[in-house]
């Protein structure tokens, strides 16, 4: 992984949890950030994580879990086509 594409997010238990930076895709006015984490068992490996990006007070942004999976599923399949030369997806 490159050290420069590293995000360090606090867990749910306050514990810092460290993910590549993939991309940022754009939708319907807002924006999703699409990391993965850089620790995965055998199970997950490859699994990506899909955040909101919101915007908290113009100078800082947080993240936040997207509740609704068609949205989920239509962040992923932009991601997808636009890396499908790049990656090799499972379904």
């Amino acid at each position: 992984m490159d050290e420069d594409n590293i995000i360090v997010l606090n867990g749910e238990n306050g514990q810092e949890v460290r993910f590549e930076f993939l991309d940022l895709i754009e939708m319907d006015g807002d924006e999703y950030i699409i990391l993965l984490p850089e620790d995965q068992d055998d199970e997950n490996r490859g699994e990506v994580v899909i955040l909101q990006v919101e915007d908290v007070d113009g100078t800082a942004e947080s993240y936040v879990d997207v509740e609704d999976e068609e949205t989920l599923e239509q962040v992923f399949a932009l991601f997808r086509e636009k890396y499908k030369d790049e990656f090799d997806f499972s379904d």
